[in-house]
């Protein structure tokens, strides 16, 4: 690919040794050949630089890509992409080197990944979907009903990112811009018709999905998270980065009951569906009833406005009632079936989003679920307490090397909502686990739940279910979908349906 075909949808202007800069469209009319150089490829990692490489110097928490200029010129980089002011004749041979200011080089990294990887997202479908709490359960419920109606669907997010039958695990819930690109590009090649992606607020920040419109933008709900000096500075930020979704797709689905609708609107520029239990949505639920069996819990309702059918959701809660409208909305734009979307609904499951585990012949039941913050637990316990279970057991720990505040917050929450509590370890990373279960009874001791401390996850299930009585709901939450559990900075295999399994035959 030439650099001029790299740099195309870019404002940008070119460095040069003699101090003679050119505009994004001098360079291209003015007959200098520099961007005809072909570059071999695109790296913002400066440790991948090969000859002909072109590079983009991302400024990152971390590290800075600028510092790696010297570096990257002496690998033999035809191209670097910088957003600082930096002077070309502090640096060595460098004469064959095309210079390119720009504003962002994130921003530039997501537009060139896209020029680079043959613009993708023009060839498939692309659902986004933001929001707080839902994205990867909807993800899911999207992704079923549109396999189940004949559809080839790709989906990103923060368990995995799946291309056919490929399942790759996922170290962000949105990637960097050039991983989305190059994942888009594996999806066409592999015949994908749709893609459905979770985006994150910090994906929508870094400009991970810039560079592409989406075809369809989805809302599920705001609340307080991912505030922080490593990731947003106050709420409104927050709420503003989400935002940013719907001044990029082209059909914007919202949930009209969320206070901050109105706020996640402002300045949009896509058309507006809307759903939600409220009658003013364009589609709503009605007539929700809790659907309560041994070892099952779920919830049915009836769908109403755009569409009209009744529909049983193996996952239990409102929120899930929220979700699953989610995704039935999106997939009315794809003419699914009314008996797909039924039975689809009806045998979901989600990997360690409100899991429930089959134990054969048993009178209570197995939650496995990723909640681990206060709120998310707040959310899951409140909304299974609404099934009336006998006494509700939750087995849970805090992660090691975070926020102590969380500790004292989840102990809280759990003691004033639950019945039981069976405290233990949820990657305690470099911290003794021990001293974070001490933090966790502090919370603990403001509420009114009995409990027992057993640092041994896999003991601390044991106990529960070798103790558990009849019509108990018993949580499992803060790993969900993990598969390792990390102690001294060392990751051992660790898989909760494993560990239940192993029990329940040992009891067989």
């Amino acid at each position: 690919m030439k650099i001029k075909e790299l740099l195309n949808k870019i404002n940008y202007t070119v460095l040069e040794n003699e101090e003679k800069n050119g505009t994004n469209d001098e360079c291209k009319d003015d007959g200098n050949d520099i961007l005809e150089a072909d570059i071999t490829t695109l790296v913002y990692d400066s440790r991948k630089v090969e000859k002909n490489s072109a590079f983009v110097c991302i400024t990152g928490a971390v590290s800075d890509g600028h510092s790696y200029i010297q570096d990257v010129i002496d690998k033999g980089a035809a191209c670097i992409i910088v957003e600082k002011d930096i002077n070309v004749n502090d640096y060595n041979n460098c004469d064959e080197v095309v210079f390119v200011k720009v504003d962002s080089t994130r921003n530039a990294l997501a537009i060139t990944a896209a020029n680079y990887f043959g613009n993708p997202a023009e060839k498939i479908k692309t659902i986004g979907i933001t929001g707080t709490k839902g994205k990867t359960t909807t993800s899911y419920m999207v992704k079923e009903m549109l396999d189940m109606a004949g559809y080839k669907t790709g989906l990103i997010g923060t368990i995995e990112t799946i291309i056919g039958d490929e399942h790759i695990p996922s170290k962000n819930t949105t990637p960097e811009s050039y991983v989305v690109q190059e994942t888009f590009a594996k999806m066409v090649k592999a015949g994908c018709d749709v893609v459905v992606m979770e985006v994150s607020s910090q994906g929508l920040k870094l400009d991970r999905v810039a560079g592409f419109t989406f075809d369809y933008g989805m809302f599920s709900n705001l609340g307080v998270d991912h505030i922080g000096k490593d990731e947003h500075a106050d709420f409104n930020e927050y709420l503003e980065c989400k935002s940013k979704l719907f001044r990029q797709c082209k059909v914007g689905i919202l949930n009209r009951d969320d206070e901050h609708f109105e706020q996640i609107l402002k300045n949009h520029t896509c058309e507006v569906e809307t759903f939600g239990l409220d009658e003013s949505a364009d589609l709503y639920a009605k007539n929700l009833r809790l659907l309560s069996s041994e070892g099952r819990l779920g919830v049915e309702y009836e769908v109403k406005g755009l569409l009209d059918f009744d529909v049983k959701v193996n996952i239990p809660g409102k929120f899930s009632v929220y979700n699953s409208l989610m995704a039935i909305a999106i997939c009315r734009h794809f003419g699914v079936d009314v008996e797909v979307i039924k039975k689809s609904m009806e045998n979901l499951k989600v990997k360690g989003r409100v899991e429930i585990v089959s134990v054969p012949g048993s009178t209570y039941t197995l939650v496995i679920d990723y909640a681990h913050n206060a709120m998310s637990a707040e959310s899951l316990i409140t909304t299974i307490k609404e099934y009336n279970p006998k006494r509700l057991v939750v087995i849970f720990g805090a992660g090691g090397n975070r926020d102590r505040n969380r500790r004292f917050e989840m102990g809280e929450v759990c003691s004033k909502l639950a019945d039981f509590l069976v405290l233990t370890n949820d990657n305690p990373r470099f911290e003794e686990p021990q001293a974070i279960i001490d933090d966790i009874i502090v919370g603990v001791k403001k509420g009114d739940a009995e409990y027992v401390s057993i640092p041994d996850r896999a003991k601390a299930i044991r106990y529960a279910i070798e103790n558990a009585k009849d019509g108990d709901v018993i949580l499992l939450i803060g790993k969900g979908h993990e598969d390792y559990i990390e102690i001294k900075g060392q990751r051992t295999h660790f898989d909760e349906r494993e560990v239940i399994k192993e029990i329940i035959g040992s009891q067989a």
